[in-house]
């Protein structure tokens, strides 16, 4: 999902073409990522969320205009962070494990409706496959969700699998550990993205190379 700008000026059709496959798999992807820890927090009994207008499926209220284009054309970006008051859980260990994974949740349930439904379409409808604006959406949907939820699942700040990387280890590891994460995290994952880009070496793109894989299996068998 990296974009040549040079492309805008040799063949911009092709480019507003994509852009239109794109952006509305971004907005519905990233909406529903926030949307899921608002409701998971609104369900574990904080209502600041909810109070703050974060409870809705509106993109406007998710979007963070710089991570959307950071997504667009780098290939990483963010959405707004759902403000969350930990103090209001009835559990806070429950409600901290829950709402941390609320959002890679939907976007795993993404990757599955997606993945069923190219399994479907690959045995019931074969032809649809060759309909390139539908493929390129469903290979969007699928190629960014599957992004988004393992991304979010590295155990560095401020991402989600910190959070519960925090839970399962605070009474094992030192404090002076989470102080320092929380304190460079941002630091550390800008560093894991650099190295990953410079070696090739992409958990990432492993994922999604072997959900691409057992798509392809099961469309076959």
């Amino acid at each position: 999902m990296i974009w040549n700008l040079g492309s805008l000026f040799t063949d911009p059709l092709s480019v507003l073409r994509e852009l239109a496959y794109v952006i509305p798999v971004i907005l519905i992807s990233l909406t529903l990522h926030e949307w899921g820890h608002a409701y998971a927090a609104y369900r574990c009994g904080d209502p600041t969320a909810k109070n703050l207008g974060r409870l809705t499926l509106n993109p406007i209220a998710h979007i963070d205009p710089i991570g959307f284009l950071s997504l667009l054309l780098l290939g990483f970006g963010w959405a707004k962070p759902v403000p969350v008051n930990s103090r209001n859980f009835r559990n806070y260990k429950v409600g901290e494990a829950v709402v941390s994974l609320a959002g890679v949740t939907m976007n795993f349930l993404l990757v599955l409706l997606t993945s069923i439904l190219l399994i479907v379409l690959g045995r019931v409808y074969p032809q649809a496959f060759s309909n390139d604006a539908l493929m390129s959406i469903l290979s969007y949907f699928l190629s960014l969700n599957v992004t988004l939820m393992v991304f979010n699942l590295i155990p560095v700040y401020p991402l989600d699998g910190y959070h519960v990387f925090e839970l399962l280890f605070a009474r094992i590891l030192p404090s002076k550990f989470f102080l320092f994460m929380r304190r460079y995290g941002y630091w550390i994952l800008i560093a894991l993205l650099f190295l990953g880009n410079r070696f090739g070496f992409s958990p990432i793109g492993m994922v999604r190379s072997w959900v691409v894989r057992a798509i392809n299996f099961f469309i076959l068998l």
